[in-house]
């Protein structure tokens, strides 16, 4: 039982790293807490702090989630199915690491939307549904140049595939009771809490448009 009470915690510790913050103090020297969205995500930080600190910031929260994710994979693959519930060890990585990026404790609580952390788990986790979020994502964004567009409709088809999709997972699930549904339905009902102001202004037609010609 202590093992995923420590890697709960190591997860959500890996998340409250702030990449966004971190990044647009050093190619900025901004906290993007405080300008723009005032969000700490990568979409904030390329219109507050440019290009250079988006990508970078983009990449170190996706491998957030990849590393969390490896982590509960390898201490599972340690001590072996007989004494672990793998699936659910992973599981408990995946959220608790969404969780610390959305409220870090190093940067007061005040995180991203979580989306980025969010699709390296995911890709870990199961890396079809990953893909297939992507590039579904993707295309919402490019459809209507706006990301949480894009972040919404992939966390919602993040469930419903895993309901649809049984294999590729990294640990597969011994039974319906550890699948990767509850995980699937707890992050995206996270993403969307996360969004909420986002789908107010899409309601009121209001939301920001990107663009990617510059």
């Amino acid at each position: 039982m202590l093992i995923y009470v420590i890697i709960t915690i190591v997860a959500y510790l890996i998340g409250s790293i702030s990449f966004s913050v971190i990044f647009g103090k050093k190619f900025a020297g901004v906290d993007v807490r405080e300008k723009g969205s005032k969000n700490a995500g990568s979409t904030n930080v390329l219109r507050v702090a440019g290009k250079k600190a988006a990508i970078c910031a983009l990449v170190c929260d996706i491998l957030k989630g990849v590393v969390a994710v490896l982590i509960a994979y390898a201490v599972a693959s340690i001590i072996g199915p007989e004494g672990i519930d793998g699936a659910l060890l992973v599981q408990l990585a995946a959220f608790a690491v969404v969780i610390g990026h959305t409220f870090p404790i190093f940067f007061k609580f005040k995180g991203g939307k979580g989306v980025a952390t969010a699709l390296g788990v995911i890709l870990v986790i199961n890396y079809q549904i990953g893909l297939i979020c992507l590039v579904f994502a993707l295309l919402l964004m490019v459809l209507t140049r706006m990301v949480s567009v894009g972040s919404i409709g992939a966390a919602i088809l993040f469930p419903v595939l895993t309901v649809f999709i049984t294999q590729n997972y990294i640990i597969a699930p011994v039974s319906a009771a550890n699948s990767y549904l509850p995980l699937a339905i707890a992050i995206a009902v996270l993403v969307l809490y996360n969004h909420r102001t986002n789908v107010k202004r899409l309601l009121d037609g209001t939301e920001n448009k990107v663009s990617f010609k510059k």
